[in-house]
């Protein structure tokens, strides 16, 4: 079989939404927004989605995943530990901090199995000795990295899953027609090859930032009167 179509395979197999995760049981933050009456349409999901995307996800765990990648790439292991550790101070709600890197230990869990890179089990010691958390950005670079996948189409591959799993959840909760949810996914095609562009060679001044609304609404998500989502 051609080595493309084996890293096409690796790479679907890595965003696969059928992935044990846990991924679908987490809004981060969303589910607060439609509560207070703020995403409430078709439209305000869609700028919500753009928002993060282009004020968050890059600044964010786009732009880690990206340095990661690369640290991977050069056999640093001090540097990944080092994201990693950053990474959790740019995450102030606690429970997409903790869903982070609950989704990475978990990632890890199953791909390790097979894919024995040297690093990937240094991060697995690194977690249970507590030197690190294992977030979820990171943890997905290294894997990718260990798969020798092309940088851009991870990163695009991570921004499309973040989107379909933001998108899956707006759907949900407003709600919305299945329909509407893949009008917006058409949509954000360019907008998410921007992100990837903007991603591939991140400015460290601009690491972390983002709107606080978003962290609010997430720490707000705790408490709840009722919800869907743990965070």
């Amino acid at each position: 079989m051609a080595p493309a179509l084996i890293h096409l395979g690796a790479l679907l197999h890595l965003v696969d939404p059928t992935l044990p995760i846990g991924a679908f049981n987490h809004s981060n933050g969303l589910e607060t927004f439609v509560q207070q009456g703020r995403i409430t349409s078709k439209e305000s999901l869609q700028e919500y989605l753009y928002t993060q995307l282009m004020q968050n996800w890059i600044y964010n765990d786009g732009a880690y995943l990206s340095l990661a990648f690369d640290a991977m790439q050069a056999q640093d292991f001090e540097r990944l530990l080092e994201l990693d550790q950053q990474l959790a101070a740019t995450k102030t709600a606690r429970e997409s901090r903790e869903g982070s890197y609950k989704l990475g230990l978990r990632l890890l869990k199953i791909f390790i199995r097979h894919e024995k890179h040297p690093l990937l089990l240094q991060m697995q010691q690194a977690v249970e000795q507590r030197r690190c958390k294992g977030f979820y950005p990171v943890i997905f670079a290294m894997i990718a990295a260990a798969l020798a996948l092309d940088k851009a189409q991870t990163l695009y591959a991570f921004y499309y899953n973040a989107a379909v799993g933001a998108i899956t959840n707006g759907v949900k909760l407003i709600p919305l027609s299945q329909m509407d949810g893949q009008d917006i996914l058409f949509d954000l095609r360019q907008p998410l090859a921007e992100a990837v562009q903007k991603s591939l060679k991140p400015d460290p001044q601009w690491l972390g930032a983002a709107g606080i609304t978003n962290d609010i609404r997430a720490m707000q998500h705790e408490n709840l009167y009722s919800r869907l989502y743990m965070s």
